[in-house]
């Protein structure tokens, strides 16, 4: 009996653990709208998540999700299971969290989104905020594309490093960390792959990609809508991407040029990209900024530290 009663118990455990991941699925599913990037995000096999989805569908008796050969769409069950499920999951999550650090003896975490490329180089910050305040937890991790002001009003990340300009109401800028010339990246067999740099005016014969989300003037910043002669700079939304790899992909398969930052080229050594200057374009600054309600003691140390420690050049 002692032995059954331990494999059962083993069996509730295993049970629990996997449920709240069938739950994590179904809500990046719900982000995400996509089993590829689903899956990817999670580490799984796209099999997998198709499995927790039939699983929960099964459950629930209804149709979470409508899937076509194109688009995945969530259902009205699907959306108010997603509505209900956030805030119950986030607080577990967050629970779960705070107990581990708490066993690590870090008593709160600072988590960081980095929209440039160059986590190496800019290492040095967060190695100084590290030992400056032992007795935090710092979470660093790569930003997407889409929404990407989202992630500070919905508090999944506490601080962006992003170019400027930011004119968001409800920010504060703070320091800026580096500041970057603009590259342009072609496949290694278009016509323009031979040219030793390349003007403004030339971005507008060839399509570029675009984002999901993000303020007009914002992206304008980032890439003009117009040349300087008024011709407009063509994106096209068969290339949008929320990821780098996406995008430097539909560099490379020819179907659209992109600006980036110049260091992307110390992190992609890829024989079918070429890298060319746009030298009309403008050095791109890259500094934190938080929500200001949101503003506290982590933040301000980070902050203290990025000042002290003063910006990086490229």
């Amino acid at each position: 009996m002692e032995g059954h009663a331990a494999e059962a118990h083993v069996h509730r455990r295993r049970t629990g653990v996997q449920e709240l991941r069938d739950i994590e699925i179904f809500l990046v599913l719900a982000e995400e709208l996509h089993f590829g990037r689903t899956a990817q995000r999670l580490h799984v096999s796209q099999a997998r998540v198709s499995q927790a989805i039939k699983k929960q569908e099964r459950r629930i008796g209804a149709e979470l999700f409508t899937r076509t050969s194109r688009a995945v769409h969530l259902t009205e069950v699907g959306r108010q299971f997603r509505d209900d499920l956030q805030p119950v999951y986030a607080g577990l999550h967050e629970s779960l969290q705070r107990a581990r650090l708490a066993a690590r003896g870090i008593t709160a975490q600072l988590r960081v989104s980095l929209m440039p490329f160059n986590v190496a180089d800019l290492y040095l910050y967060w190695k100084a905020f590290r030992a400056r305040h032992p007795q935090w937890g710092l979470q660093v991790r790569q930003a997407t594309f889409t929404d990407v002001f989202g992630q500070l009003r919905n508090g999944a990340m506490d601080v962006l490093v992003v170019w400027l300009p930011v004119e968001e109401p409800d920010f504060t800028v703070g320091p800026t960390l580096c500041t970057d010339s603009r590259i342009l990246a072609v496949a290694a067999d278009h016509r323009l792959a031979e040219r030793d740099s390349v003007p403004v005016e030339l971005l507008a014969d060839f399509p570029h990609a675009t984002a999901l989300g993000l303020p007009d003037y914002w992206e304008d910043s980032y890439l003009p809508f117009h040349t300087p002669r008024g011709r407009p700079i063509r994106r096209i939304t068969a290339a949008a991407s929320d990821n780098a790899d996406e995008l430097i992909g539909h560099v490379g398969m020819g179907e659209i040029i992109h600006t980036f930052p110049g260091h992307v080229t110390g992190y992609w050594g890829l024989s079918n990209i070429r890298w060319l200057p746009v030298p009309e374009m403008s050095r791109m600054t890259f500094a934190l900024v938080w929500r200001t309600e949101a503003e506290n003691e982590l933040i301000r140390a980070l902050a203290d530290t990025v000042r002290d420690l003063g910006a990086y050049r490229f």
